[in-house]
């Protein structure tokens, strides 16, 4: 009676095995599409802090996707998991997130690294100007960066988030509390969630403003 299950499981772990290491392998452009754009901010931020006396940039996050987040994904959406298939379906294994003192900066660091020559805009959303409606607010982009392989180039998707730090503090804590509650908030907690996000817009406002003073 066992014997068909040992086989099955035996088949899947080695399944799983080859699928995963085939996975870890397609991941390394991802991970050189993510050095090449920090490299870029980074010019772009001691271009300013020499020319300029000025740092737009407060700081810069990135995360690759792990397998186990990857896998999950391609089950929600439905892709499949064969890889050229992952890559046709899921925009965001790279994610790089840049942290700006002002909403202008924002818009200025979003204007000056996407107008690069070898910088490719696929996709944008711009939750600032439109916010969701838990209050959410930052630019979205999705890019694409050229990756020199052995083998030729690789034109790698990145997702980039660019936001201010009111808008980044509140997004980590609202991401917290979300999956404290698995992602189903009592309806008064929901409210305070709004009401602080409204908060954080006008503190930037406010700060904007004495920005433009000084």
């Amino acid at each position: 009676m066992n014997a068909p299950y040992e086989l099955y499981e035996t088949r899947r772990r080695t399944f799983d095995g080859a699928w995963d290491g085939e996975l870890t392998r397609f991941l390394m452009p991802y991970k050189f599409a993510i050095d090449e754009v920090c490299t870029k901010l980074n010019v772009l931020r001691q271009e300013f802090a020499h020319l300029h006396d000025y740092n737009p940039i407060e700081h810069v996050t990135s995360r690759l996707k792990s397998v186990e987040s990857i896998r999950a994904k391609a089950v929600r959406r439905g892709c499949g998991f064969e890889i050229e298939a992952i890559r046709a379906a899921i925009f965001d294994i790279a994610g790089v997130r840049i942290t700006c003192a002002f909403i202008s900066d924002v818009y200025t660091l979003f204007d000056l690294f996407t107008r690069q020559h070898d910088i490719s805009v696929i996709e944008v959303e711009d939750y600032i100007a439109a916010p969701k409606a838990n209050g959410y607010r930052s630019l979205h982009a999705i890019v694409e960066v050229p990756v020199f392989l052995s083998t030729g180039p690789l034109h790698v998707p990145v997702e980039m988030q660019f936001r201010t730090v009111a808008m980044d503090f509140w997004a980590s804590l609202e991401h917290k509390i979300y999956y404290k509650y698995d992602r189903e908030l009592p309806a008064a907690l929901y409210d305070e969630l709004c009401d602080a996000a409204a908060t954080a817009a006008e503190l930037d406002e406010r700060m904007q403003r004495l920005h433009h003073i000084v």
